[in-house]
């Protein structure tokens, strides 16, 4: 008796269905959308639209990806198997039988309008597709057709999600909008044991781009869903589900002790900068790193899949307003720092060292702070031969053939944001960030590069200082530096030279340099002073990075004390199931006199 009547609802339907013009659905229901996506020089296109029809037990979004030359008879007929398939696979769980399920399904009627008339069926779907009013009818519901509505290219969730630790979008591409604009939501599952089948009673856990899972959360796959916007325009949601279950973290790492002294964030003129190295993927996940570099951290807690996920976390505890970062891989740039910081109002610059190596430099802001006004980028090797600025240094070096052909090899590269601050509009800090050669013979490198670094920092406060005379230019300079404080770097740094007779121009004795010392006009004081530890691994331990500030501008109102010797031999040494980096963080609040 029931399926009789649904037959005869379904008849009816579909009867009056041919004879209502589209202001009908209009004034009986709000019409929804249905979306088209074409890009130019493309023979395809994709369309999608959310059905749902109680008789028919569907409710759920098809998408599509046809020919622009197909017909349109052709396209319907795809909509209207899909639907079919999707209601008769409801039937079947319900007990319905085969042939009432396709006397059932025979019944769905889909149909392109324009005008409120139906279209043509000869003809291609290129030549209606794109015109304005047009409307796609399935049984009672009419959808009006949107051309190039913000899209969902592409959405991804992370394979390794833990309790603690900020979960975010592992891929996201958007299509005609920005990824800032869109809007997120997270559920998690209220079953612990679902297999692979994920049941759909999900329950709402958070908004936004990230979301950190609780251990009530533990064992519940995770699930995002995603509203791409461009202004009051929407696009179809887009939905994705873990692949595994959210798993535990690996309890409170000594960071968050760190945190309780930037839990507040500074405004006024107070502003806390970091500078970490935080090991790129290149150099952590490789045979060498696991087996003779770091062979006391489990190959899991190398990964960067796992690393990022503690990175993130405490950058953000940090709550700073100028980030430098050294050792980034442009991936992790892109698409985990920048869109998880910028969710909650950072902005940011990479610049790539030189050559094929793909990690460099980050210089990240917050914007309710700081505005870039620019920001440059020198790779010192290719740099010390053609800008004039280097010219002396060049003139000293340039006969020294083993140390030129050495110094041009290098990578090493400086990077210099020049940054406003919105509170005072009287304030402008140019922040240097930069990342030596590592090599123990290199001292003299380090020196040049050094040498080279606050040269162009001094052209740059200089050029500041006579744009705008009306502006207080200061200055920092952070970065790992791969210098313990007894060598010549920290020198030339702090006192404003080095002379001819440094020990580090003999670093190598094929390459010893002679009748050359270094001088600049900078104030730079170190934040920390010479901590014993910022690098500490078995096969070394010291002191390597620094942030210095400009002494005479500048005030330290905190600087964060670093990890205990106990806390960093916790596991050994760095990095660790705790510690994502084999440096640890420089966090200092400073404020201007």
């Amino acid at each position: 008796m029931c399926v009789m009547r649904l037959q005869s609802v379904l008849k009816l339907v579909n009867t009056r269905l041919a004879v209502f013009p589209v202001r009908f659905f209009e004034t009986r229901q709000k019409m929804q959308n249905a979306y088209i996506r074409y890009q130019d020089g493309a023979d395809q296109f994709q369309l999608s639209f959310q059905l749902k029809n109680e008789l028919l037990g569907v409710d759920r979004q098809f998408n599509f990806s046809r020919q622009l030359s197909e017909k349109v008879n052709d396209f319907l007929a795809r909509i209207t198997s899909s639907i079919e398939r999707n209601a008769n696979k409801k039937k079947k769980r319900k007990g319905t039988c085969e042939k009432e399920q396709e006397e059932e399904s025979s019944k769905i009627h889909v149909n392109l309008l324009h005008g409120g008339e139906v279209v043509s069926g000869d003809q291609a779907c290129k030549d209606i597709l794109f015109d304005n009013g047009l409307c796609l009818q399935i049984l009672d519901t009419v959808f009006s057709v949107i051309l190039n509505a913000p899209w969902v290219a592409l959405i991804t969730l992370p394979s390794s999600i833990m309790a603690g630790f900020p979960a975010y979008p592992l891929k996201l591409e958007v299509l005609f909008a920005d990824k800032s604009d869109c809007s997120f939501c997270w559920y998690k599952n209220t079953s612990v044991t679902v297999g692979k089948k994920v049941p759909a009673n999900w329950v709402e856990v958070g908004s936004g781009y990230y979301f950190v899972p609780s251990i009530s959360d533990i064992g519940c796959f995770l699930k995002l869903v995603c509203v791409p916007q461009n202004g009051s325009v929407c696009g179809p949601i887009s939905e994705v589900v873990s692949t595994n279950p959210v798993e535990a973290g690996p309890g409170a790492c000594p960071f968050e002790l760190r945190h309780a002294f930037t839990k507040e964030w500074l405004n006024g003129q107070k502003f806390r900068v970091v500078s970490y190295n935080i090991l790129a993927d290149l150099y952590a996940d490789s045979e060498v790193s696991r087996k003779q570099l770091y062979p006391y951290c489990p190959p899991y807690a190398l990964s960067i899949d796992y690393r990022k996920q503690l990175i993130l976390k405490e950058l953000l505890g940090y709550n700073a307003d100028i980030i430098c970062l050294q050792e980034v891989d442009y991936k992790v740039f892109s698409n985990d720092l920048i869109p998880t910081l910028s969710s909650v109002g950072y902005s940011g610059v990479f610049h790539k060292k030189g050559g094929a190596v793909s990690e460099g430099l980050a210089c990240i802001f917050h914007k309710s702070r700081f505005k870039c006004v620019s920001s440059h980028n020198i790779h010192l090797a290719e740099e010390l031969k053609s800008n004039p600025l280097f010219a002396d240094i060049w003139n000293k070096v340039k006969d020294y053939e083993a140390l030129v052909s050495r110094i041009i090899e290098r990578t090493t590269c400086s990077e210099f944001v020049v940054l406003d601050s919105v509170d005072d509009s009287n304030e402008r800090i140019i922040v240097a960030n930069t990342h030596q050669y590592f090599h123990p013979d290199a001292d003299h490198i380090r020196l040049l590069q050094s040498g080279m670094t606050v040269t162009f920092l001094e052209h740059l406060v200089a050029q500041a200082t006579a744009e705008n005379q009306a502006k207080r230019v200061s200055y920092v300079f952070c970065g790992d530096f791969n210098s313990t404080p007894e060598c010549g770097v920290y020198r030339l740094i702090t006192t404003q030279y080095v002379p001819e007779d440094c020990i580090d121009w003999t670093s190598n004795k094929d390459e010893e340099v002679k009748g050359v010392s270094l001088s600049h006009s900078l104030h730079l004081a170190s934040v920390y002073g010479t901590p014993e530890f910022t690098n500490f691994t078995v096969g070394f331990a010291g002191c390597l990075d620094y942030i210095f500030y400009q002494s005479n501008r500048l005030n330290v109102d905190q600087v964060i004390p670093l990890p205990s010797i106990e806390e960093l031999q916790q596991y050994v040494a760095l990095p660790s199931v705790v510690f994502p980096s084999d440096h640890v963080a420089l966090v200092a609040d400073l404020s201007w006199k």
